[in-house]
């Protein structure tokens, strides 16, 4: 087969293949008539789809005048890919299947000596997620990982990352990789929560968009014309390192970040600390703050000011269509009106902020959209430049969590 021929032939495959995958159960006609491809060009690689396990016939159309046809869709669990939410007090592993569906969910508390150790807990939740749910683990074809810090490509260490103890003196991804024997994607969480929001989310359809995660620590997934912002050093979006909030020359700054001291969760108790005398955790903090408690309504105030900050800061760098909000702390309703309100006080434009739809699924959303790109890549492309597979539009994905 000439060069000209396979690859005629690869984006043909792929064709077929998006087709089904956006719009199955659907007939040979129907695909026919949505790529232009001959009945009898559809009806090889429908066959050899079939053969390969990756399509299967549903049942035939119904309702027509005449001769009733055949209809096809995936085939969901041929082949899985296994995601990972790692954060600062707590892991989230899930499958996910071709269709985007999450076949299983695992939760634990990060393992707090870190390092090697949260790598071994990566592994073995990956395994056991799939083992507890009889997911064949063979058919998990590679792994996506959320760290909560900048993945260096060329060392494969996860830097800025204060939560998570000695992360940054291992290569990550070399040894999730040997220990799972798949192929592994690391990439920051918070890119991977903007990601998921921007397919299936909040942010579906806005190509200029911006997500912040405020929880444990602070930072920001921006997306600008489609196309995820990595930075030089891939720390774009390290909003916790802004240069406000907290002094941002002394050396805790330039370890956590002087933002990130005084808006994420041990700042937020710290100050409250401070105004009160009183220890309290966040949710408490809140819930104080409820009943009238003067103290912390000041540090939701204060802590609402930074934020609206940091969002007008990446306004007048990036101009987003859209700000979502989102993370244990940045979701809850409190702090977004009121950051919505100072929003305008503090940018001559105005901001559309919304809430994540995705909530804690947000990266794993953003973690399944990667994997099933190179999975798609790596099953159906053959390499051949411009045969790749569009991701399912949100009104086709019928994204849902499953706790084990």
């Amino acid at each position: 087969m000439s060069d000209a021929s396979r690859i005629s032939r690869q984006l043909s495959l792929c064709a077929v293949m998006e087709t089904i995958v956006h719009f199955g159960p659907i007939s040979r006609a129907s695909v026919a008539k949505q790529t232009g491809l001959s009945k009898q060009t559809i009806s090889e690689i429908a066959r050899l789809l079939e053969n390969g396990g990756w399509i299967r016939e549903t049942g035939r159309t119904s309702g027509h005048v005449g001769r009733t046809a055949v209809t096809y869709e995936i085939v969901p669990d041929a082949a899985c890919i296994a995601a990972v939410d790692l954060g600062g007090t707590k892991v989230r592993a899930a499958i996910a299947d071709l269709s985007c569906n999450v076949l299983a969910e695992l939760v634990e508390l990060t393992d707090r000596r870190g390092g090697v150790h949260v790598v071994r807990q990566i592994t073995r939740m990956c395994r056991e997620v799939a083992q507890h749910n009889s997911i064949d683990f063979e058919k998990v074809r590679l792994a996506v990982v959320g760290v909560p810090g900048v993945p260096d490509p060329k060392t494969g260490r996860v830097l800025m990352a204060p939560n998570i103890a000695d992360i940054d003196t291992l290569d990550v991804a070399a040894m999730l990789k040997q220990e799972l024997g798949r192929d592994v994607f690391v990439e920051n969480d918070v890119n991977l929560a903007v990601l998921g929001e921007h397919w299936i989310g909040t942010g579906a359809g806005v190509d200029d968009l911006a997500y912040i995660a405020l929880g444990t620590g602070i930072g920001a997934g921006i997306m600008v014309g489609g196309d995820l912002v990595r930075g030089s050093a891939h720390a774009a979006g390290e909003l916790g390192f802004l240069p406000f909030g907290a002094d941002p020359f002394e050396p805790e700054s330039q370890r956590i970040g002087a933002l990130e001291r005084v808006t994420a969760t041990n700042g937020i108790k710290a100050r409250y600390s401070q105004l009160s005398g009183n220890e309290c955790d966040v949710p408490g903090i809140f819930d104080a703050a409820s009943a009238g408690d003067e103290a912390a309504l000041k540090v939701i105030d204060e802590t609402a000011r930074f934020v609206a900050r940091a969002v007008a800061a990446i306004c007048a760098v990036t101009g987003p269509g859209k700000i979502v909000l989102g993370g244990s702390i940045g979701s809850r309703e409190e702090l977004v009106h009121r950051v919505r309100d100072l929003a305008t006080q503090c940018f001559p434009r105005k901001i559309d902020i919304g809430v994540s739809a995705l909530g804690t699924q947000a990266a794993i959303a953003g973690a399944a959209a990667v994997g099933l790109s190179h999975l798609h890549a790596t099953l159906f492309s053959g390499g051949v430049p411009g045969a790749e597979i569009a991701l399912p539009p949100p009104d086709v994905v019928k994204f849902s969590g499953a706790i084990a």
